[in-house]
């Protein structure tokens, strides 16, 4: 029995790596709620910490990942505004050759389909020139209302501990099996290496 015993050492040594390192992830999110003992509180790291992870992480957000002046950029950019041309332009003949003639009938007998696409060309100069600033002002009065760290913040500490491990776990699901395998090999070979002392 002890020959036995003595040989399945680094088995014995890889599955207590292992456990221990399954041990270490489960505690991550486990236990959910405090366990209170005699001098001590027992609680998983991300339901303990949920509330600075989530500031931490609507910081980052805010300071590194959304800004507006980069959003008006892009919605500015020429070849963005050049796709919503054909909309616009679709809007333009559906309310000059359509909608004036429901609306201002008189007027309609009177103004030519030569006269209507010239008025269409001016407003859709106009319109090119104007979008520019709506897009600057819209951006400008939406960074002023939107507070992106506090929302981000609030998201995330509002979520539950079992959606925030699962989406810690589907993020980072090859990352602890990694962990888990780190600690069989480290603790296989703890294992043989306490074979050797033993032999020796």
């Amino acid at each position: 029995m002890t020959q036995v015993i003595f040989w399945l050492q680094p088995f014995i040594a890889a599955f207590t790596g292992w456990f221990t390192t399954w041990i270490a992830i489960y505690m991550l999110f486990h236990p959910r709620d405090p366990l209170r003992m005699p001098g001590f509180t027992i609680q998983g790291i991300f339901p303990k910490r949920q509330r600075q992870v989530a500031g931490k992480l609507g910081s980052m957000v805010a300071r590194e990942l959304i800004h507006f002046d980069e959003i008006a950029a892009r919605l500015k950019d020429p070849e963005q505004l050049k796709a919503l041309a054909p909309t616009i332009e679709k809007h333009l003949d559906s309310f000059l050759h359509v909608k004036l003639k429901e609306k201002l009938p008189v007027i309609a007998m009177f103004v030519g389909a030569g006269t209507l696409d010239k008025v269409k060309e001016g407003m859709l100069e106009e319109i090119n020139l104007l979008l520019p600033d709506i897009i600057n002002q819209y951006t400008d009065s939406l960074s002023a209302q939107v507070d992106i760290e506090r929302m981000v913040t609030e998201k995330v500490a509002a979520f539950s501990s079992d959606k925030l491990e699962e989406i810690l776990k589907s993020v980072m699901k090859k990352e602890f099996w990694f962990l888990e395998l780190v600690g069989a090999v480290l603790g296989f070979v703890i294992g043989l290496i306490q074979m050797g002392i033993s032999l020796l």
